[in-house]
């Protein structure tokens, strides 16, 4: 496979004045104004020296801009990094060393103009994008053409680079290619049956594979319109429900329109699908969900590395509490520790194969080598079991990661921090069951002798050097960690003695 913007824009509907994307307050945008603001991005670029293979960071707040920036990107053959609005200058300052980007475009209020983190970076451009679509990204605009050719790419060639935390700390880069994305793209478009007369409401942040390549890809192969909202909130998707026909969503979503008293039959009037993905769904959530609207929502599998993997079929049986079967052409398996297949029905972990699986961990060939099997299998790091009818069971994961509210965080990064906080001895981060995001981050610390605890003052040192999504929810303070005779801590305990404080 080539380009992909290439596959998208062989599919845009012949009348190109049709909408592609409806923002909140009206604005409409068409596939001839993606088609221009794309190619006015590309050229802004190419003048900027911006050639394939270079990289490109954005961190800007959603907006239909943003996704034209993620599109010209593709179109000249550059790499895309999108970057979570809310890194702090710390953690971006370790994504600029490693990316060594050709540009990057930023909010005005981002940590990288505001704490001046590209002063020694002479190379790097750097253009702005504000949540109104606005900023020096056009400050040329009427100077360059729109008849910028599309790059010359094969399969293999990396599109974007989205980053995943480690377990030591370290968030690492996963190269995703052309052929990744548009073989899970094309997969999904039959696979959930979108058509050109669909209509997405789309909430989800688009720095992560959920919300930038599984619903914006299926909406651009199909030649369909998006309502397109800058974030989560209830009251707005109970308004733009009767308009839609598909909702993609984390189960915080779900849970919220539950309670929302707005969500009845005239709601969900021209509603043919709902999708749950990026955290599990609890299958109380899944049946009080039926139960109400007689949607039986969709969940499916997928994580950073590999796009998707598994879903519950359109038709056909949907069960709650399993992810469905192996997408067409990608391969699960359950494995031993040493990687020897399990029977049906064994618990063991979860390895796949298939063309949508990454290239590999940007300047890192130890840990790629490391994460794949002989003979070709990518190891997920989660546990499951697959029963007679191929249907997949996530029970665990083995690598320690959390997920909330969507997010993926890994506990190693924050005790990283906070352990080198006055006062802290050790600490322990884990998730627990929380009835809004999944699982709630919780820290349990040791503190050195004759420190007054103070949780409020902790959260406040934390969100000072990480995203607000990673500070624990709460903090509590014991006199020594549960460990085994390896010194070892044991979260299991941990989990066990505290899994009840969100109910």
């Amino acid at each position: 496979m080539s380009n992909l913007y290439n596959l998208f824009k062989e599919r845009f509907p012949q009348d190109l004045t049709k909408s592609f994307i409806e923002t909140k307050d009206g604005k409409q945008y068409s596939y001839q104004e993606l088609i221009n603001l794309t190619s006015t991005i590309e050229s802004t670029m190419a003048n900027a020296g911006i050639v394939k293979g270079d990289r490109v960071i954005f961190q800007v707040k959603k907006s239909p801009e943003a996704i034209f920036l993620y599109l010209a990107c593709l179109k000249l053959g550059a790499i895309a990094v999108p970057l979570n609005n809310s890194y702090t200058a710390s953690e971006l300052s370790y994504f600029l060393d490693d990316i060594e980007p050709g540009m990057v475009v930023c909010d005005p209020a981002s940590p990288i103009i505001k704490d001046k983190l590209l002063h020694a970076r002479d190379r790097t451009s750097l253009l702005t994008l504000d949540e109104h679509g606005k900023g020096s990204l056009f400050k040329n605009a009427d100077n360059f053409s729109h008849s910028v050719q599309v790059a010359d790419v094969i399969g293999g060639d990396v599109a974007c680079i989205l980053y995943t935390s480690g377990t030591t700390g370290k968030p690492k880069g996963a190269m995703i290619t052309h052929g990744n994305l548009s073989s899970n793209a094309l997969t999904l478009q039959q696979c959930w049956g979108f058509n050109k007369d669909d209509i997405l409401l789309h909430a989800l942040p688009i720095f992560h594979v959920h919300g930038l390549f599984v619903a914006l890809n299926c909406a651009l192969l199909s030649g369909t319109p998006m309502i397109f909202l800058a974030e989560f909130n209830v009251d707005d998707i109970i308004k733009f429900l009767p308009r839609a026909t598909v909702l993609m969503g984390v189960p915080t979503f779900y849970t919220r329109l539950l309670s929302h008293p707005g969500l009845d039959s005239s709601t969900l009037k021209n509603m043919r699908l709902f999708i749950s993905g990026s955290a599990p769904l609890l299958k109380e959530v899944s049946d009080d969900f039926y139960t109400k609207t007689g949607h039986r929502i969709l969940e499916r599998y997928g994580m950073t590395e590999t796009v998707m993997i598994a879903s519950n079929p359109l038709k056909g049986e949907r069960i709650p509490g399993t992810v469905g079967q192996a997408l067409a052409n990608i391969d699960v398996r359950i494995t031993t520790e040493d990687d020897k297949t399990l029977e049906v029905g064994a618990t063991g972990n979860i390895q796949v194969s298939g063309p949508n699986v990454f290239k590999g961990y940007w300047r890192n060939p130890e840990k790629s080598q490391e994460e794949f099997t002989k003979d070709g299998f990518f190891k997920t790091g989660d546990v499951g079991f697959l029963d007679n009818k191929g249907y997949l069971t996530i029970v665990g994961r083995s690598k320690d990661l959390i997920i909330s509210g969507g997010y993926n965080v890994y506990p190693k990064e924050i005790e990283n921090i906070m352990n080198t906080l006055d006062g802290i001895h050790e600490s322990a981060v884990i998730g627990v069951p929380h009835p809004d995001f999944g699982e709630g981050v919780i820290a349990v610390i040791v503190k050195e002798k004759n420190n007054k605890f103070d949780e409020s003052n902790l959260k406040s040192l934390l969100k000072q050097e990480l995203a607000t999504y990673k500070v624990p929810k709460r903090i509590f303070d014991i006199s020594e960690m549960p460990i085994n005779v390896m010194g070892k801590v044991q979260k299991n305990s941990l989990r066990d003695k505290y899994r009840h404080v969100f109910e």
